[in-house]
């Protein structure tokens, strides 16, 4: 009788024979930047080439969506029924990626081509998400093989425009709600806490992006004929963003605060810690809510940040005053945060703080894109279930986070879909993702394909209860 150690075995096979390394070389190698006119056929390329012949090599029907919004990539679903009365899975992955910067990187070939260096595997798309959705469809293909059928019902939706705010896929998914309905949404995508520590998110915090604007007059002023007699903006704007976040990183717009965390969130992020890892960043355990560990910090609060800032010509400055500064600005707010009263709110803060010249501005379009908070609470009976599913396959259990500190469309699936949402990331914290040099550790991806062929073997196995 094949077993569940078999799928396993199966899944980590795929990747000692260097066939997952192989899919992923010709995935990444698809440049399907959503943020680019360019990338918007390859984008189309990228389902029609990749994920429709992949999945209908699983036997699932494929189909695939326009996208309804003008420049947004489509939407493929793909369907495998076996029996009526099944649990049904919907799993997810985004095809698209951000911007290639291709000048930019210093390591492996540039971002469209595959180069591995030690244990690290570099290329757009290897972490986000492109290696994450393969890892997740291999292993399912190794329960297939293994089995001779998966044991539950399963869809698979692959997007490409999550690095543009998923436009359009609302309106797919409203357009065909009997197509996506499911039971359960099991997907992958972002870091684990810590490299060697599997991971389940709930959630994810949402962003607003705004921009900052101080505009005193045309043109600039020469500094020793006017210093002293024209109000400085960059100055004026660095006291407005003063008012907005202490010098320690905590968040002083009251209204912008959420919720007070509960007992259940601090039981379960108690002893989490974030690592990225040899040469990822040293965390500032000062930084942010007083009282609050990085992990409470990053999992279950709200942060501000500043993303740019621009006066005058920082490439070739000149000695004159600046007619206006301007930065690009984000808060990351967790579910149960009043999303309608961030901005009013901040424009009350700064009125009172005497700084109603200062504007609150549209964001660029490049960075205008933003997601909800939404999260499947802790004690939800399929949250559990995965978590079981996880230790049962590795001996521990994985470290539990009520939302990713990033931001994904989890809304259309808790919200829209009325699904618990469950999150099983397969990268880690220092991978570069949006950077230059992007890539994913070889050995991660490995321990991940057993650990999601453990996983879709127990939701096919009829002698294990679900939910």
């Amino acid at each position: 009788m094949p077993s569940r150690s078999d799928a396993i075995a199966r899944a980590t096979d795929h990747f000692d024979t260097g066939a997952f390394e192989a899919d992923l070389a010709r995935r990444v190698a698809i440049p399907s930047e959503s943020q680019t006119k360019d990338g918007l056929p390859h984008c189309a390329r990228y389902l029609v080439d990749e994920m429709a012949p992949a999945f209908t090599a699983m036997r699932f029907e494929t189909q695939i969506f326009e996208n309804p919004i003008a420049d947004c990539g489509p939407i493929l679903l793909a369907q495998r029924h076996e029996v009526d009365g099944l649990p049904t899975m919907l799993g997810y992955g985004h095809g698209d990626v951000i911007r290639g910067l291709d000048e930019q990187w210093t390591k492996g070939a540039g971002p469209w081509t595959t180069a591995r260096d030690g244990d690290r595997l570099y290329g757009r798309g290897t972490a986000d998400n492109k290696g994450q959705h393969s890892i997740n469809m291999a292993a399912m293909d190794a329960v297939l093989q293994t089995r001779g059928a998966l044991g539950f019902n399963a869809k698979f939706m692959i997007e490409t425009g999550e690095e543009n705010g998923s436009t359009g896929v609302r309106e797919v998914i409203e357009a065909n709600m009997e197509a996506f309905a499911a039971d359960v949404f099991i997907a992958s995508d972002g870091p684990r806490v810590r490299a060697d520590q599997p991971t389940v998110s709930l959630g994810a915090r949402g962003a607003q992006n705004f921009d900052l604007v101080c505009s005193l007059r045309e043109g600039g002023h020469h500094s020793g004929n006017w210093g002293g007699a024209l109000a400085d903006p960059a100055a004026i704007l660095s006291h407005a963003i003063a008012t907005i976040v202490s010098p320690k990183g905590q968040i002083l717009v009251e209204e912008w605060l959420p919720p007070q965390m509960s007992n259940a969130v601090r039981d379960a992020l108690r002893g989490v810690e974030l690592d990225g890892g040899p040469n990822g960043p040293e965390v500032d355990r000062d930084w942010g809510e007083p009282g609050l560990t990085p992990a409470e910090n990053v999992y279950a609060w709200n942060s501000f940040a500043v993303l740019a800032m621009v006066s005058g010509n920082p490439q070739s400055p000149v000695n004159a005053i600046a007619p206006k500064a301007r930065a690009h600005c984000q808060l990351r707010y967790i579910s149960g945060t009043d999303v309608e009263d961030i901005m009013p709110a901040l424009r009350r803060h700064l009125d009172a703080h005497g700084f109603s010249h200062v504007e609150v501005a549209p964001p660029p379009q490049a960075n205008a894109a933003g997601f909800g908070a939404s999260r499947t609470e802790l004690d939800d009976p399929w949250a559990i279930w995965v978590r079981q599913s996880i230790a049962r396959g590795t001996g521990q259990p994985p470290a539990i986070i009520p939302q990713m500190g990033g931001s994904i469309c989890n809304d259309l699936f808790t919200d829209l879909l009325d699904l618990p949402a469950i999150w099983i990331p397969h990268s880690y914290t220092a991978c570069s993702q949006h950077a230059p040099d992007e890539h994913v550790l070889l050995p991660l991806c490995r321990e991940a394909l057993g650990l999601m062929a453990g996983l879709y073997w127990d939701l096919g196995d009829a002698e294990l209860p679900k939910p």
